[in-house]
């Protein structure tokens, strides 16, 4: 079976998906947007996450291939809830947070 990459996508067959480097790509600045010591607002954060998550979503959104696409989600939203339970620092600012959110 021929393969051949091309600006992020390779064509294996008469499939289309994105190529593991641009995979890699995609979660090195995920890891970059969702850093713990990136000082800023969460508002910020997720206002330049929500960019190029729908940058990349529009980009690769020719390709077939979407089983991964859950298991990044879930990933996104766990390093979510990871720079807020580091932004509440104390024990006391989490039990009320998570009680305000219910």
């Amino acid at each position: 079976m021929s393969e051949c990459a091309f600006l992020g996508f390779t064509i294996k067959g008469k499939k289309i998906r994105w190529t593991d480097k641009a995979l890699a790509d995609f979660k090195h600045r995920i890891k970059e947007l969702t850093g713990r010591s990136w000082g800023v607002s969460m508002e910020y954060r997720l206002k330049k996450l929500g960019q190029y998550l729908r940058g990349w979503t529009a980009y690769f959104g020719i390709s077939q291939y979407y089983r991964p696409v859950p298991e990044l989600d879930e990933w996104i939203r766990r390093r979510m809830r990871m720079c807020y339970w580091k932004q509440w620092r104390w024990p006391r600012t989490k039990i009320k947070n998570l009680l305000a959110l219910g």
